[in-house]
C-alpha cells in the first residue's frame, strides 16, 4: 500500500483496495456498516483451523466490494504463526494480477 498522502491510480488503486477491504473490519464504518470483511473473528484460531475461514472471508468480502476486478482465487501461506494470503485477479484488460496481503 501506497503512503497515505500518496495518490494511487489504476491497477495499484485495485491492489491498495483489495488491501482496504481485507484489513477493514466489518462494521467499523459507520457510513458502510457491511463494508470490509469478517477476517478479525478467526485472529485467535489455531492457524490451521483459521486458513478455510480466512478464505472464505476473503472471497466473499474481495467479490462484494471490489467490482473493478474478477477474482480468481486467494492462496494462503503459512510461515510460522504468519499467514499471507495471495489474492489472484482478473482486471478489465484481461491481464492476470496478485496482490499479497499479510493477515497474522
Amino acid at each position: 500500500m501506497q503512503r497515505p498522502e500518496e495518490y494511487v491510480c489504476g491497477l495499484d488503486d485495485i491492489h491498495q483496495a483489495i488491501h482496504i477491504i481485507l484489513r477493514t473490519p466489518r462494521g467499523s464504518d459507520p457510513h458502510r456498516p457491511l463494508f470490509g470483511s469478517n477476517l478479525w473473528r478467526y485472529i485467535d484460531y489455531p492457524i490451521e483451523r483459521a486458513i478455510p475461514h480466512v478464505v472464505r472471508e476473503s472471497v466473499e468480502a474481495i467479490r462484494m466490494w471490489e467490482p473493478r476486478c474478477r477474482l480468481l482465487k486467494v492462496t494462503p501461506t503459512i510461515d510460522g504463526e504468519h499467514l499471507t494470503l495471495r489474492v489472484q485477479w482478473r482486471a478489465a484488460d484481461g491481464v492476470i494480477n496478485s496482490t499479497e496481503v499479510l493477515w497474522r
